[in-house]
């Protein structure tokens, strides 16, 4: 398990656990991101800018700050085949 904000790009993530108050749970729900979701960061700005990461599940991208990144739990989904 690591941070999204550690994830590798481009490679398929399981949301696992959100470490923050109601408030960051609340925010993400909003957005589309729940627990066991499947997404995958596409890009990162730079001088570790907002992270551009695609919901696959409900198929939406997002940007998300470090701050917020850095408080969602991730599996990295391994590659089949």
């Amino acid at each position: 398990m690591i941070r999204l904000s550690q994830a590798p790009h481009g490679r398929q993530l399981r949301i696992v656990d959100v470490q923050g108050g109601e408030g960051v749970r609340r925010r993400l729900f909003a957005l589309g991101f729940h627990k066991d979701d499947l997404v995958e960061v596409n890009s990162q700005g730079i001088l570790r800018g907002p992270l551009l990461v695609h919901n696959l599940t409900s198929d939406t991208s997002v940007a998300l700050g470090q701050g917020i990144a850095h408080k969602i739990m991730v599996d990295i989904i391994p590659d089949e085949g």
